[in-house]
C-alpha cells in the first residue's frame, strides 16, 4: 500500500511596501527564534526596525538571581538586535514571567506604538500553544493580546487620554500585526539570504543558552524551522507569520 503523504498548507509572501516596523515581544531572545532572520532582510532594504521587550528575562536562568540575569539578558539582546541591523532596543521592565493582560500593560504598549509610529508591529505566537499539544508560554499569550489591542488604542485619541498629556499624538497607521511561529501561519517572507544572520542574532544570547540544558545548536534548531517555512513559501529558508490587518481600505 502506497503511503498518502499530505504536502504542507503553501503561505504568501508578505508585502514589503513598508518603512517602519515595531517588534514587541515579551523577553529577549524570543524574535531570534526565526523573526531575526526576516528583520536582517527588512533592515538590509532600509527599514527602519525598533525592538520593544516587555520583560528583561530576569527569570529565565535557575541557576542565577533575577538581578544578574536581568542586565545579562539586556546585554544579549542589544547585541543580538545589533546583528540584524537594529539599533534600537527598549525594556519596559515588566515582571519576567508574570506579565497580565490589562489596562497598564495596553497602555504602556499603545505609548510606544505612538512614539514610533510604526506601519508594521511585529509580536510572537500568542496563541494557546505552538501547533498541537506544544504548550505557549503565559507571558507571549498576555503581550500578544495586548499588541492587538495596543494598536488600536494607539489610534484612537478618546483612549489613554493621559497620552496626550503626555505629549503622545493618535497613531492610526499601523497597517497590520504580524505574528512569528503562529501555528495559523498564512504568509512569509524569504530569509534564504539573511539565514545566518538570524543564527548569528540567536547565538548571541551566549549566556542564557548556555544555561539551559540540552538545547540545541541555534544553527541546527533554526534550519529545522526556516527549512519547514521555505517547503511552504518554496524557497530555501523562510520565516512565517499570522497577519492581522488593521488597515482594511
Amino acid at each position: 500500500m502506497t503511503e498518502h503523504v499530505v504536502a504542507p498548507e503553501p503561505i504568501e509572501p508578505l508585502p514589503e511596501d513598508w518603512e517602519r516596523g515595531l517588534v514587541i515581544a515579551a523577553h529577549p531572545d524570543d524574535v531570534e527564534y526565526g523573526a531575526a532572520a526576516a528583520i536582517a532582510r527588512w533592515t538590509g532594504q532600509g527599514k527602519t526596525i525598533v525592538y520593544c521587550m516587555v520583560t528583561s528575562g530576569e527569570a529565565g536562568i535557575d541557576a542565577m538571581p533575577p538581578e544578574q540575569t536581568g542586565p545579562l539578558r539586556e546585554k544579549e539582546e542589544r547585541e543580538a538586535a545589533r546583528v540584524v541591523g537594529v539599533d534600537e532596543v527598549e525594556f519596559l521592565g515588566y515582571p519576567d514571567g508574570v506579565v497580565e493582560y490589562g489596562l497598564p500593560l495596553r497602555r504602556d504598549l499603545a505609548r510606544v506604538i505612538r512614539r514610533h509610529r510604526p506601519n508594521i508591529v511585529i509580536t510572537g505566537n500568542f496563541r494557546e500553544t505552538f501547533g498541537g499539544v506544544m504548550l505557549n508560554q503565559a507571558d507571549h499569550i498576555a503581550v500578544g493580546r495586548a499588541v492587538l489591542d495596543a494598536a488600536r488604542d494607539a489610534g484612537n485619541r478618546w483612549v489613554f487620554r493621559e497620552l496626550l498629556d503626555e505629549g503622545h499624538e493618535p497613531w492610526n497607521k499601523v497597517r497590520a500585526i504580524w505574528a512569528g511561529g503562529s501555528p495559523e501561519a498564512r504568509h512569509g517572507v524569504d530569509t534564504t539570504a539573511t539565514f545566518q544572520l538570524g543564527v548569528q542574532s540567536l547565538e548571541a544570547h551566549a549566556g542564557y543558552l548556555g544555561a539551559l540544558e540540552g538545547h540545541p545548536e541555534p544553527a541546527e534548531f533554526l534550519e529545522g524551522l526556516a527549512r519547514a517555512d521555505g517547503t511552504r513559501l518554496g524557497t530555501r529558508f523562510a520565516t512565517s507569520f499570522e497577519v492581522y490587518p488593521l488597515m482594511l481600505f
